[in-house]
């Protein structure tokens, strides 16, 4: 793992809440406000100057762009919606390039959970009653941000732990 545990726990503290934010505002609301994505990208920008040695933070910030435009692309093409491709271009820079891989890897066990968890609380009617309100239960597509978000919390937490 090419993130450091000291820039694991920096970046942990203040963007596990936006990722709880970000999944449960998608579930309720089949969206992910705009606030989430400028919260989790102003935290790269201001931490990511103390957590990351200065050579590696501007390469950083070109994976944002990167995943951006990937992103509006891939929502151009009707596969993921606006505020997943701006919350994923968001999330990039605090994911190192030698961790890409180990991070789709880890993305897809995260959205394969999620979604089985997600229809399976969505079959139980306890749990729809306490949760009427929540659009994605109604809905045929899925709230990505419980994916997104669960993953750059488990990576990071991951980082704290492996890290070097």
């Amino acid at each position: 793992m090419a993130l450091t545990s000291n820039a694991a726990l920096w970046f942990l503290v203040l963007t596990l809440p936006i990722c709880i934010w970000v999944a449960w505002n998608d579930m309720k609301f089949m969206k992910i406000p705009n606030k989430a994505v400028l919260a989790l990208a102003g935290v790269f920008l201001v931490i990511g100057l103390i957590a990351l040695p200065w050579a590696e933070y501007p390469w950083r910030l070109v994976s944002l762009v990167v995943v951006l435009a990937a992103g509006f692309v891939l929502n151009l093409a009707g596969l993921i919606g606006a505020g997943d491709a701006k919350f994923a271009a968001a999330m990039a820079p605090f994911i190192p390039p030698a961790d890409f891989r180990l991070f789709l890897v880890l993305f897809a066990a995260v959205l394969l959970a999620a979604y089985v968890t997600h229809r399976l609380f969505r079959a139980l009617p306890a749990f729809r009653a306490r949760t009427a309100d929540w659009e994605s239960w109604s809905r045929n597509d899925f709230p990505m941000g419980l994916a997104l978000g669960g993953a750059l919390a488990i990576y990071l937490c991951m980082g704290l732990v492996f890290g070097a």
